[in-house]
């Protein structure tokens, strides 16, 4: 079990069980456990939650059109405070820088392999995103690595910053159990182009390929994850803590897995 995934099962407020015997029981440090992110009060959480439905039907929102589109829904406030939050939560509108983070400087930034590419099978071409997740008292960010041509879900991971070691992580535990796709496409965010993770591919011999600067359309089949995940999974459940969200997604993928074959791959596998 991951660093990443013991730190999830903790739950503060267990009726039965200390933090320092739940820590004990999954092999942690205290200092490493878990923690909900501090500095942001119920009602401003709340405001987050509702930026990021709004962020979901409206891709291409800067602060000041969220801001006006909050202030037409009651929200009075300014667009300082929507920038900072949009931050917080690694949005950033389409078309202008990429999505979930900013490129680090010094990290290499690899073309993009998928144009007019046909992906046809398994194992071709898989791909990774990055997205914020709202609980009831806090929130995490969210990883996950598909397969382009199932659209199954191979691997994901929770955390409650924006390093690199859960996506490294999740790709380990995809390589492991599925082999190696050819190509590897994700966003130029700074945790997808860290020498870390890029190193993991190319040890296994994968071609890497990252979206153009702020084109979501390039990833456009786990950003049609994250709507289909948060509207019926995140937001109807609200979740407490980490352990909850963690259990709760662990059922959600596993649904959402087998009914995952679109129509078009049945067209494929019968030519």
């Amino acid at each position: 079990m991951s660093l990443g995934e013991r730190r999830a099962m903790i739950a503060p407020s267990h009726p039965r069980l200390s933090v320092v015997r739940q820590c004990a029981l999954v092999g942690l440090n205290r200092s490493g456990v878990y923690h909900r992110p501090k500095g942001e009060s119920a009602a401003t959480l709340a405001l987050m939650r509702v930026i990021d439905e709004v962020f979901l039907e409206h891709p291409f929102y800067g602060a000041r059109q969220m801001m006006l589109h909050l202030r037409r829904l009651g929200h009075r406030l300014g667009r300082h405070r929507v920038r900072r939050l949009m931050g917080k939560m690694g949005l950033a509108p389409i078309y202008q820088r990429p999505r979930r983070s900013l490129p680090h400087p010094q990290h290499p930034v690899y073309p993009y392999l998928l144009r007019d590419l046909l992906i046809t099978r398994p194992n071709q071409v898989w791909c990774a995103d990055i997205t914020y997740i709202p609980m009831r008292r806090g929130f995490l960010y969210l990883v996950a690595i598909m397969d382009w041509a199932s659209r199954r879900v191979l691997a994901w991971r929770l955390s409650n910053t924006m390093e690199a070691d859960f996506c490294i992580e999740a790709l380990s535990e995809a390589l492991a159990k599925f082999g190696r796709p050819e190509i590897f496409n994700t966003d130029q965010g700074s945790q997808f182009t860290s020498p870390r993770f890029t190193a993991l591919l190319m040890t296994a011999g994968v071609l890497i390929s990252m979206d153009g600067r702020g084109r979501w359309m390039d990833n456009v089949f786990i950003e049609r994850l994250w709507r289909s995940l948060k509207y019926e999974c995140v937001y109807i459940h609200a979740f407490e803590t980490g352990s909850a969200l963690c259990a709760g997604l662990t059922r959600w993928i596993a649904f959402y897995n087998p009914a995952s074959l679109h129509p078009s791959l049945y067209v494929v596998e019968s030519n």
